[in-house]
């Protein structure tokens, strides 16, 4: 806990208190940077440790704010040995930033080894897409790979990947399914649906 916490503070001091109140450590934490907003800010290069690991890895987000954009932008990810705290690969990324939840893990390619994804960017209404990176199952290197497509979601009971695809204020649909073949997302059904106004109800459509 950290009391009179303030947001603005250089350093901040605090307890951590184990489960039964067996064990207190004292933490300091000190500040490293701001990210600022404004089309006048620039910097490059700043790591943002992230929430989601794997067993072996965990991941810095790689974070650069160009003079001349309001936001800064995530520029590359750092992937770190849990054992060494040793630095094994820079990835290079262009992702909206979304904070410490920028990365997700899980087994995209349904080969039984934890792979990671990058939030990169949200779109109209529910809409969003991310970078899917792929673990080499011979070594600790990870691989982007081409997996694209909206609002993804991943079964590892069926083994498929699902998109759906919404706009026009929630009037239009599009929904496929994809099965994983040598890495490639490979199509397996696909539907389209628009609302129609005289039934007040979707109908199919085809998908251009």
């Amino acid at each position: 806990m950290f009391d009179e916490f303030q947001e603005g503070k250089q350093e901040i001091k605090g307890k951590w208190i184990n489960s039964d109140s067996s064990k207190t450590y004292e933490i300091v934490l000190n500040k490293d940077f701001d990210i600022g907003y404004g089309d006048n800010l620039e910097w490059q290069n700043r790591e943002l440790l992230q929430y989601e690991s794997t067993k072996e890895h965990y991941f810095k987000t790689i974070i650069t704010k160009e003079k001349g954009d309001f936001y800064a932008r995530i520029s590359g990810v750092n992937i770190y040995q849990k054992k060494t705290d040793r630095l094994i690969q820079t990835i290079e990324l262009d992702c909206q930033l979304f904070g410490i939840d920028n990365v997700s893990v899980g087994d995209y390619n349904f080969d039984g080894i934890e792979d990671f994804s990058v939030f990169e960017a949200s779109y109209a209404g529910p809409n969003t897409s991310s970078i899917y990176i792929l673990r080499n199952p011979n070594s600790d290197q990870y691989l982007k790979s081409n997996f694209s497509g909206t609002s993804l979601e991943f079964d590892n009971d069926s083994k498929l990947i699902y998109e759906h695809n919404q706009c026009c204020a929630g009037r239009s649909h599009m929904n496929a399914t994809y099965k994983v073949v040598n890495n490639e997302m490979v199509l397996v059904d696909k539907k389209c649906l628009e609302y129609d106004d005289e039934k007040e109800d979707f109908i199919e459509t085809n998908c251009e």
